[in-house]
């Protein structure tokens, strides 16, 4: 397994795939809600099991913070640390930005896997897309 910056279309469109999957299909997310009018903005990343797209996620700059999102693993392929790989090929690329704060709107079922990985929650729970969220920060 390995992740990978999305550096043209055919990987933006396995990086969507990813998504639609995950969020779409198996979440209900409403697809205008998951391709949003950040996509051309943000920096994708895909991770590949075998050549297969496995794993998908995203980094913008926001007011100054790195901002994680769409991070998902498809069902067959959440092992192995494959959710672990893609946040750290992210943390790496911030860093490379200069950026030193992130955060992430955690489903509220995955902020263990969060903070296994050095991010605190620091807001209260809200919805979004009719899913759990809270807030989470880490400083790099």
């Amino acid at each position: 397994m390995y992740v990978k910056k999305v550096e043209n279309e055919q990987e933006l469109n396995d990086a969507f795939k990813v998504r639609k999957e995950v969020f779409v299909y198996e979440q209900d997310v409403p697809m205008e809600e998951e391709i949003d009018e950040h996509e051309q903005e943000a920096t994708h990343f895909v991770l590949y099991d075998e050549n297969e797209p496995g794993g998908a996620g995203r980094f913008r700059i926001v007011d100054g913070y790195g901002k994680i999102e769409r991070v998902c693993v498809r069902k067959e392929t959440r092992k192995g640390g494959s959710g672990k790989k893609i946040m750290l090929s992210i943390e790496d690329h911030a860093r490379a930005q200069g950026i030193d704060t992130l955060k992430l709107h955690a489903q509220t079922h995955a902020i263990p896997f969060y903070e296994k990985l050095g991010y605190e929650v620091i807001s209260d729970e809200f919805l979004d897309a009719g899913i759990p969220h809270r807030t989470m920060k880490k400083n790099i």
